[in-house]
């Protein structure tokens, strides 16, 4: 590295809880520039209710906590990431009481939730279901208070600047729309989720696929496209993004009801509501689709002054609908809520590409598997901020050999100019045939209209909703591709899971190819597989 790039900052983009921990712990060695492209901490974190999953309960384990993890991610979890996740959960509910998030406690000691497909009450939480906000209120508080990170805020980023094969910079857009490029040691995509394909969604308007599409963009491999976590119990109520009814509330023996007012879950998992999001979902849309009718939520038979106490974000959210949490069904419905897939990275957040780091959801490490288990998502993306702080004070020419080749950037589209009413007209056509195609449940033909509907939405329209049109396109493909049902990932016409497919898809320069089983690894032949 010259001389000049080690004066150049890291840049890190994206102010959730994995773009927040990383800023601060990088600026503990060097220079750093927090780039977002809205006001400090708004995102997907700031309203996670649910938690952090850890085992710091005595009667608890790391062996049993990756045990639900493996169980959860259904044979597709890269094993050794998802060991390193719950292995490092108690640290990091340590580092985020050190950085002033002040969790919920019992009797002097934190306050452990259940939550769905989990052995043991594992899950640490803040104000009750407002844990996301929480969290980043002290870690945005943490950052103002100190000298150390240039915060730019409502700053767009547009390109990762690629000189000598690594990551240099990043061209970005502010405000007032002028752009520049910021020169970077290394740039750390932390950009959050890509909820803003589906046009039902628990995600904020930004989350808008950017991280894996500027990393595409750039020549770094994505991976595990194909699977997307639709929580099972968005408020049915309103308009996107849906508010979200905590994994916590049926963890805490909330009942889902069918229209006629069949409790129907315990005929589907012997888990019953405590099942794995992927089946949850799947049963709440098919019983909804039978009826015709929402399916609802029921805590009637639970303490009305508890049921308050301790979901206040959701009773609030009732509350605006005339409804009380405590008192009445509650209609729900599932949503798109977490991209398992992303940016091809190791523990560390590196990607194939040098220089370029992706953490927190925006990554794809292969922990998760086919399907996240709950509460895992906040603190992967505190794990991996830490491992790329570690691996930056190493050294950011310290990179591994990338496990794929060779490595083909994805041809940025046409620019069309600043079409507003074109951009939205745009992304409600791709949102709806990714909701129709490519939703909960699906088969060969919705899968084939989808992609033919996606081939027709024009380029070219604004950013953000190239960065979805990207995404949304690969995503098809990688569900075309997988002719099986696995985790998150369902097709009517393949229910079952198939054992020669238990391996992951990566997809470089718009191709599909097999990744090696750890990332990263020595270089070799990448395998391609028949186009689909």
């Amino acid at each position: 590295m010259t001389r000049a790039r080690e004066r150049d900052p890291v840049v890190v983009v994206g102010s959730g809880i994995a773009g927040c921990l990383a800023a601060l712990a990088v600026a503990e060695s060097g220079p750093v520039v927090l780039v977002t492209k809205d006001v400090l901490g708004e995102g997907s974190t700031r309203r996670a209710q649910g938690g952090i999953a850890a085992a710091i309960d005595p009667a608890d384990s790391v062996e049993a906590h990756l045990a639900d993890t493996l169980a959860a991610g259904a044979g597709l979890c890269d094993r050794d990431a998802a060991e390193v996740i719950c292995r490092e959960g108690p640290a990091r509910v340590v580092e985020l009481l050190a950085r002033g998030v002040r969790f919920d406690t019992e009797q002097g000691r934190l306050a452990l939730g259940l939550e769905g497909a989990h052995s043991a009450p594992r899950v640490v939480h803040a104000g009750g279901d407002a844990t996301g906000a929480h969290i980043v209120a002290a870690l945005t508080a943490a950052l103002r208070a100190g000298p150390r990170v240039e915060i730019a805020e409502r700053e767009l980023a547009l390109e990762v600047v690629v000189r000598d094969g690594r990551a240099a910079g990043l061209r970005v857009r502010g405000a007032d729309g002028a752009e520049r490029v910021r020169a970077a040691r290394a740039v750390v995509l932390a950009t959050g989720g890509s909820g803003q394909l589906y046009s039902r969604t628990t995600n904020p308007p930004g989350a808008t696929a950017d991280g894996p599409a500027l990393a595409a963009r750039a020549g770094a491999a994505l991976a595990d496209l194909e699977l997307v976590q639709f929580h099972p119990t968005a408020l049915a109520l309103g308009d996107g993004p849906l508010a979200l009814v905590s994994e916590a509330v049926r963890g805490e023996g909330a009942w889902l009801r069918d229209a006629r007012g069949r409790r129907f879950m315990p005929d589907e998992h012997p888990m019953a509501e405590l099942g794995p999001r992927d089946v949850v979902a799947r049963a709440i849309a098919r019983h909804a689709a039978e009826l015709g009718a929402d399916v609802t939520i029921d805590l009637r038979h639970l303490d009305p002054g508890e049921v308050h106490r301790r979901f206040p974000t959701v009773a609030a959210l009732c509350a605006e609908h005339g409804l009380d949490l405590a008192r009445d069904l509650v209609p729900v419905t599932p949503a798109a809520h977490y991209g398992v897939g992303g940016v091809l990275a190791d523990m560390a957040g590196r990607t194939t590409l040098p220089g370029l780091f992706a953490i927190g959801e925006c990554a794809a490490t292969g922990a998760h598997g086919a399907n996240r288990l709950a509460s895992n998502g906040l603190l992967e993306g505190a794990v991996l901020a830490a491992g790329a702080a570690r691996a930056l004070a190493d050294g950011a020419d310290a990179w591994p050999d990338a496990p794929l080749g060779p490595i083909a950037p994805v041809a940025p589209p046409a620019p069309r100019g600043d079409d507003a009413g074109g951009g939205g007209r745009a992304r409600r056509a791709l949102q709806e045939a990714m909701w129709r195609g490519v939703g909960v449940e699906r088969d060969a033909d919705g899968l084939a209209a989808a992609r033919a509907a996606l081939a027709a939405v024009p380029d070219g329209t604004d950013p953000e909703t190239d960065n979805l049109l990207l995404v949304a396109r690969l995503s098809a493909a990688a569900a075309a591709l997988r002719t099986e049902s696995r985790g998150a990932h369902f097709r009517r016409d393949h229910p079952y899971a198939d054992p020669r497919q238990a391996r992951r898809i990566a997809w470089v320069g718009g191709l599909p190819v097999v990744p090696s089983p750890t990332v990263p690894a020595r270089p070799r032949r990448a395998l391609a597989l028949e186009a689909a």
